[in-house]
């Protein structure tokens, strides 16, 4: 059996800006960009302000910032309610089967902003937590949405304590610990997408890295073994029970993760799982001038896990519809768009979307793509009125996936529509700025001071 714990507390530990290739920084800066400004949009939410009156009470130095409010709570708090507020939208990246960057983005600008760490710090801290999560995956065959996990819950406590370890330079034993004490703070459910609790799931993770990285701090000790034996995390949680638990882990010649698999960034605020049959139906509707009446019914060829997640046929709420293929598709078709303004629970209510869902099938298949849980690829039918079909192209790869990365303008484009009407051209601009050049920020108040 590998030494998996104390090995990857090594490697968190000693890690240093040097050791992260530049594409690898590169994708850091892009996720630290696109979740602060998917942050500042979400914090707009009423689950937000429910989860802080509520939960964002407890004693302790106020050393940290919500944002971008700039109300000040302790560390730990400041984390859960930032990462509810980066992933109650759902328009977060995705990428190693969950939405890294929500989770570590916010444990770290928390856990940074109390440090007074430097971006560069915050930037080797993301590397660690990054690495940490892939290499957990890495080691389970099989996903774990299967046996009803939400792995951005699961896998996301783990790395967030790696990040806040690096970040509170522990050392390699410590930094094991704290990984080892995260790992006895995960878990979260599929069956609750769609409700509140799935973006207090990855909120309750990026809290639990920091609170398992200040324990580990403390001197609170947990088992060296935790994640690799054969009743730990990783046999725990596999839906199958047959993690690799053998494979050794060797700093000094592993992959870059990073670099290989980077971030797929969302261009539409609804589960990932939708994303490339929106992307074909806009393209149907757009390119045949498709209006709400001239479509009789639309077919989607796509993944049995994805439906598992898109669970809702007849949403009535935004956060329903956030989880719905056919909303995904009715959306497409009558406003052209699948962006923040149409998710609201009036639009979703609206004759012509309910009009519109029941004309909405799927097809699946229990295939998948190399490394994901999602199909090879996803295919779009619409049948007129007149009785004609037209057929997209199969699209393997959502647009703003690293295999189809979105321009610096693109990206900006977003950032600024998270950021809204309260903040200036100039404001927007400077901040977006910083964000990419994150390793020379002096500190990370240098982000809040938009």
């Amino acid at each position: 059996m590998a030494a998996l714990t104390a090995d990857l507390g090594r490697f968190v530990s000693v890690l240093r800006l040097n050791d992260v290739p530049s594409e690898a920084q590169a994708v850091i800066k892009t996720g630290f960009t696109d979740c602060f400004g998917v942050m500042v949009a979400g914090a707009r939410e009423d689950v937000v302000r429910l989860i802080d009156r509520e939960l964002a009470s407890a004693d302790g130095p106020e050393l940290a910032s919500l944002l971008p409010s700039r109300v000040r709570r302790n560390v730990e708090d400041a984390a859960l309610v930032n990462g509810v507020a980066a992933h109650v939208l759902d328009y977060d990246d995705v990428t190693l089967d969950g939405h890294t960057s929500a989770v570590l983005v916010t444990a770290i600008l928390a856990q940074g902003e109390a440090l007074a760490s430097s971006g560069a710090e915050m930037l080797i801290a993301y590397a660690a937590g990054y690495e940490t999560w892939a290499e957990l995956l890495a080691r389970e065959p099989v996903p774990l949405h299967e046996k009803g996990w939400h792995p951005t819950a699961v896998r996301g406590a783990v790395a967030a304590a790696a990040a806040c370890a690096k970040l509170r330079r522990l050392s390699p034993k410590d930094c094991s610990a704290a990984l080892a004490i995260a790992a006895s703070m995960a878990g979260g459910l599929v069956a609750n997408f769609g409700t509140h609790t799935k973006s207090f799931q990855v909120g309750r993770a990026a809290q639990s890295g920091v609170i398992a990285a200040r324990l580990a701090a403390a001197g609170m000790t947990a088992s060296p073994d935790a994640l690799e034996h054969r009743s730990g995390f990783l046999a725990a949680f596999s839906p199958e029970g047959r993690p690799d638990l053998a494979r050794s882990f060797d700093a000094s010649r592993k992959e870059w993760h990073l670099a290989r698999q980077g971030l797929n960034i969302k261009r539409y605020p609804v589960c990932y799982g939708a994303h490339r049959a929106i992307d074909a139906g806009l393209g149907l509707t757009i390119s045949h001038d498709l209006k709400p009446a001239d479509v009789n019914h639309i077919r989607v060829s796509t993944g049995a896990m994805q439906m598992l997640m898109l669970r809702n046929e007849r949403p009535q709420t935004a956060l329903e519809a956030k989880f719905s293929l056919q909303f995904a598709m009715a959306c497409s078709v009558v406003a052209r768009n699948v962006g923040l303004a149409q998710l609201n629970d009036d639009f979703v209510r609206s004759p012509p979307i309910q009009s519109m869902l029941p004309r909405v099938s799927a097809v699946t298949t229990t295939e998948t793509l190399d490394g994901s849980a999602f199909a090879p690829s996803e295919q779009v039918e619409i049948t007129t009125a007149g009785g004609q079909i037209i057929a997209s192209e199969p699209i393997a790869f959502a647009k703003g996936s690293k295999q189809r990365p979105l321009m610096r303008d693109e990206l900006r484009a977003k950032f600024v529509e998270c950021l809204g009407d309260r903040f200036s051209a100039a404001a927007k601009g400077i901040t977006f700025d910083k964000l990419m050049q994150l390793e020379r920020l002096n500190t990370a108040v240098d982000l809040l001071a938009l």
